[in-house]
């Protein structure tokens, strides 16, 4: 463990103290900086702040930086199915239950083992160890089409893409009751619950734009079809909206409720759109309607 302390010169008052330190600390990214900061180990003047904090001149800054840690993520024989592969890039199309990388709980048997086997090391290492490769993340309990950069080249040009929001994302979800409208958008921020910090939650308090757009595809007694559209890619962005308009994702054990037969939410990641990094060439991929989703489609038309 080893400890920084900074001090804020004159002529950068008032920037955001995750900013500023990510800028003054180059080997720490503006994300680790943010963990830091909720977990205590950065104070001002001897006193925890708030990551939004902004810096006035004289400030005293301490960063307590834990000694990395060395993850031994392993390969494994794992079957996924790749949807397009190159030098630069490949698509898979992820099952319903896989995790996408090693965490807490999740230590193998994820989407990034299954990748080191089939890919033979040739990943990103933009977000190190744990994250090889990995541009964007889907939920464990969300189907469907996810990106992977074979170099950091191809991951600098595709995150570029996606913070451009030039990048397509477009879902399919089954939610619970009939919307009042049958198409819209849901503009509403989306930050950290401050009570149950695993999920997410629409909140002013520390929380970033998000925007969805949805069509219903087709209505039930009970149930819509529907489809999402992102223009940003917020954490639990579907879910976290779909239930603040009232709506949540059918099956959906933590913004809405159980359903008998399937275990988490009922969405599937259906097509991915992008300029491939290196030619420019603009690749879109469509993949279908899992057998759980259709399983679960022809179930509610009978309620």
């Amino acid at each position: 463990m080893s400890s920084l302390n900074l001090l804020v010169g004159c002529d950068n008052s008032g920037i955001r103290l995750d900013k500023w330190i990510s800028e003054n600390c180059e080997e720490i990214t503006r994300n680790a900086v943010q963990k830091l900061i909720e977990s205590g180990s950065v104070t001002v003047n001897g006193k925890t702040v708030s990551k939004n904090y902004k810096t006035s001149c004289g400030d005293c800054v301490s960063v307590i930086v834990p000694e990395p840690v060395e993850l031994d993520v392993k390969p494994q024989n794992i079957d996924v199915e790749i949807v397009y592969s190159d030098d630069d890039l490949l698509v898979v199309n992820k099952p319903k239950g896989m995790v996408v990388h090693p965490a807490p709980g999740n230590p193998d048997n994820t989407l990034v083992n299954a990748l080191m086997y089939h890919c033979k090391g040739q990943l990103s290492t933009i977000n190190g160890v744990i994250r090889p490769g990995i541009v964007h993340r889907i939920d464990k309990n969300t189907s469907g089409l996810l990106i992977v950069a074979k170099n950091d080249f191809s991951h600098t040009a595709l995150a570029k893409q996606i913070k451009e929001h030039s990048f397509t994302r477009e879902y399919r979800a089954v939610l619970c009751g009939r919307l009042k409208e049958t198409s819209g958008t849901i503009d509403a921020p989306i930050g950290r619950d401050k009570f149950e910090r695993k999920k997410m939650c629409v909140t002013e308090f520390n929380s970033r734009n998000a925007v969805t757009h949805y069509e219903v595809l087709e209505e039930f007694e009970k149930y819509s079809y529907v489809k999402f559209v992102l223009e940003t890619g917020r954490t639990h962005q579907i879910r976290v909206h779909s239930a603040y308009i009232g709506h949540p994702v059918l099956g959906d054990d933590v913004y809405g409720k159980p359903f008998k037969g399937i275990e988490g939410q009922c969405l599937h990641a259906k097509l991915i759109g992008f300029k491939h990094p290196r030619t420019g060439e603009y690749l879109e991929f469509d993949s279908p309607l899992p057998d759980y989703f259709i399983d679960i489609l022809n179930r509610i038309k009978k309620l």
